[in-house]
């Protein structure tokens, strides 16, 4: 079974970048990968996700502009750069993959899961 590892989580300021990484160990990375994140009393959501060839990329409104998601299928790993970031987004980041060839921002469609790294926004 694919095991999913988050870094590059930390504390930023407003307005600053960070730039997350998520490397897969035990097999290749899914058709398609995604992030989501979760802040404190908030629902799991949707932030971007990525098909193999990425041909097909999806961001969720509240970031498109500002994070750029992108995969090394050779390194087995999936990047997500944060720039310009807001207090709103400070949560917890997880990489997750599906055998989907078609992104979906549906997180039931995922079945691996990274364990979140923590991204912190001060204002």
């Amino acid at each position: 079974q694919v095991h999913l590892v988050e870094s590059g989580g930390g504390l930023a300021q407003a307005g600053g970048s960070l730039r997350l990484s998520c490397a897969a160990s035990g097999g290749a990375l899914s058709n398609t990968m995604a992030w989501f994140r979760q802040a404190p009393r908030n629902e799991r959501e949707f932030v971007a996700s990525i098909a193999w060839n990425a041909d097909r990329i999806y961001y969720d409104d509240s970031v498109e502009g500002r994070f750029t998601i992108s995969r090394d299928n050779a390194k087995n790993t999936i990047y997500l750069q944060m720039n310009t970031l807001h207090s709103t987004c400070t949560a917890v980041y997880c990489c997750a993959g599906t055998s989907l060839s078609i992104p979906t921002t549906w997180s039931v469609a995922y079945v691996s899961w990274g364990q979140g790294t923590q991204v912190t926004v001060s204002s």
